[in-house]
């Protein structure tokens, strides 16, 4: 399904849709593929909610039918931040799969206090402010990680 942003268009997927789009992704970026990377990102596009990786370490030990070390998650988790197919809830230390792999964007994130729900929104005037703030200061390869912490319309209610 094509999702239609106020400052560029991408496509968002879900399913075997998301995770063929994830390896192609990861393929191009010249890395493998693996039957390991491939468990973490299924068991990581599952969760409704940002997730640690001991959660995933633990889900994809269950589906291998062996334990799996956390230390082997977050390697592969931090390949999906850099390759851009997971993205990493740093107030939480938790991730979510990014469902739109081959967009490269800065996303907002909205998190919810009490239920933990995370969702984004793109603002890309905002971002770039934020980054060319950086480049003022000296710096290179400015990266912003922006988010907002209250509570959902559901729980606010």
């Amino acid at each position: 399904m094509a999702t239609q942003h106020k400052h560029h268009d991408h496509s968002e997927h879900s399913g075997d849709q998301l995770v063929e789009e994830a390896a192609e992704v990861l393929r191009e970026a010249g890395e493998q593929w693996t039957a390991m990377r491939e468990d973490v990102f299924r068991v990581l596009a599952e969760k409704a909610r940002p997730a640690s990786a001991y959660d995933i370490a633990e889900d994809v030990g269950k589906v291998r039918g062996k334990r799996v070390a956390a230390n082997s998650v977050y390697r592969i988790l931090d390949l999906f931040v850099r390759t851009n197919l997971a993205n990493r809830i740093e107030s939480a230390n938790a991730y979510l799969v990014n469902t739109h792999p081959g967009c490269r964007h800065d996303c907002i994130f909205l998190i919810c206090d009490d239920c933990g729900q995370a969702e984004h929104f793109d603002d890309d005037k905002l971002t770039n402010a934020l980054r060319d703030a950086g480049k003022a200061h000296g710096y290179t390869n400015v990266r912003p990680v922006v988010e907002l912490r209250g509570l959902c319309s559901d729980c606010a209610s």
